[in-house]
């Protein structure tokens, strides 16, 4: 049931990145995701890029561990490094140019990161022992 939890809280602060860009041009990545599946149907093409697939691959299996009697470990990681990608260039681009609102709107993402590799790490470890 933990990494259930995890895994949902992965997912929601995942949506919280923030993104700013020349003057007036500034969104959530929940409103980008919604941008790119407009565009998904519309124009595939524009949405082909690594930094777009590989962040909703995450999504989608982290998702898909919500629905597992036993969220799978290894999906998890997975999900958890693609999603990772994004929002550490979020963080990374904060940092550089003091953007203390890319920077606050990642740093949940990494805490539940953090503790989730903890987790996984604890519970692999736990059971090597048995």
């Amino acid at each position: 049931m933990k990494f259930k939890i995890l895994n949902c809280c992965l997912i929601i602060t995942s949506l919280f990145g923030y993104l700013e860009w020349g003057k007036d041009q500034h969104m959530f990545l929940f409103q980008m995701e919604f941008d790119v599946f407009k565009k998904l149907f519309t124009d595939p093409v524009s949405v082909i890029h690594p930094l777009i697939i590989l962040p909703l691959v995450g999504q989608i299996l982290l998702l898909l561990t919500l629905f597992q009697i036993q969220p799978s470990k290894l999906l998890t990681l997975i999900g958890l490094c693609c999603l990772s990608l994004l929002l550490f260039f979020i963080l990374f681009i904060g940092f550089l140019k003091m953007d203390y609102k890319m920077i606050f709107c990642a740093l949940p993402f990494f805490i539940i990161a953090v503790i989730s590799f903890r987790e996984l790490w604890i519970n692999k470890l736990s059971a090597k022992n048995r």
